[in-house]
């Protein structure tokens, strides 16, 4: 399970390494709904094979045309931007949703060992910064950047790269490992904590490392902020519990169990009495956890988790983004 940095980093890698020139593609901005969001990354070979996507197959097509046989490489910037939908006529022809616009950063030299420095980081689960200029293409790796993900300025753009999320599922049983891999593929840098030996013998996940320690001592050295979330799935209120008293005391953008809605009403309860948490604290309890689509099954209730961690992170996006602009 690989996210989409990490997929099309690696193969425009093993494209270049065989030999073979490469475009790659970055979505710079989006006007209206559209499936891929600014920063996200494809890549064209010289022949039109396409590893990801920069509008869900709207442009691609044209992409791929523009691209293969190797036109555009040398021939002109080493980075420059394609435009899509920006008339009527071109919103009809490519079947943009909902009247939307894209653009698209387009680089024909990437260098090689800047995109393995980048992989590595993505694999280790680190985020890196890289600034692209226009139009000679220069690019650059840098620990530190604008706010939030991406940003677009006339020099250039930068796209900060890696997980940018990070997700603690206490428990290492059948419905934690479905959720670390599905929540790897969005993005997040996943750690598991499960305390029971039972549970961590055979934990064999890659990129999702399982921690032994108290669920209560790793949620305060986790480092908790509104970019983590912490879902607790053991069932067992020995260790669901401590996870939650203290995770529901943190800014995180996401604090959720496993449980009925009797089991949380109990829970609430305990957490209230035996740690002293807040109404307010207790509010921001996602329980029963995920959402209300009728899951049954381990990964069912997997799926319904990772959509309301996509559901939250989203409302806390756009409040964000309401609270910069208010002070613009």
């Amino acid at each position: 399970m690989r996210g989409n940095d990490e997929t099309v980093l690696a193969q425009t890698l093993d494209w270049l390494r065989q030999g073979r020139r490469v475009a790659l593609l970055t979505v710079l901005g989006t006007y209206g709904a559209s499936p891929r969001p600014p920063g996200a990354l494809a890549a064209i070979r010289d022949d039109g094979m396409i590893c990801g996507s920069v509008s869900g197959g709207c442009v691609e097509d044209d992409l791929r045309r523009e691209i293969a046989g190797g036109g555009v490489f040398g021939a002109g910037p080493a980075a420059w931007v394609r435009s899509f939908g920006v008339s009527v006529e071109e919103r009809q022809r490519y079947r943009l949703p909902c009247g939307n616009s894209l653009r698209v950063a387009v680089e024909t030299a990437p260098d090689p060992a800047q995109l393995a420095q980048l992989l590595e980081a993505v694999r280790a689960q680190r985020c890196l910064w890289r600034r692209v200029a226009f139009p000679d293409g220069a690019a650059r790796l840098t620990a530190d950047g604008p706010s939030g993900v991406f940003a677009e300025d006339a020099g250039g753009f930068s796209v900060l790269h890696g997980p940018h999320w990070r997700l603690l599922i206490i428990g290492a049983a059948e419905l934690g490992r479905y959720l670390a891999q599905i929540a790897l593929t969005l993005d997040y840098a996943v750690t598991v904590c499960d305390p029971r030996e039972e549970y961590r013998l055979d934990w064999s996940l890659a990129g999702a490392p399982l921690s032994a320690e108290m669920p209560d001592d790793l949620v305060l050295a986790f480092g908790c902020d509104e970019r983590t979330a912490v879902v607790a799935v053991t069932h067992d209120p020995k260790l669901d519990d401590l996870a939650l008293m203290e995770a529901l005391k943190l800014p995180c953008h996401y604090v959720g169990a496993l449980g009925s809605a009797t089991t949380t009403l109990k829970r609430k309860a305990r957490l209230a009495e035996h740690f002293g948490l807040t109404p307010a604290e207790l509010d921001r309890l996602h329980g029963p956890v995920g959402l209300a689509i009728g899951s049954r099954t381990p990964a069912e209730i997997a799926v319904s988790i990772a959509a309301d961690l996509i559901a939250s992170r989203r409302a806390g996006l756009a409040g964000a983004e309401a609270m910069r602009q208010a002070c613009a």
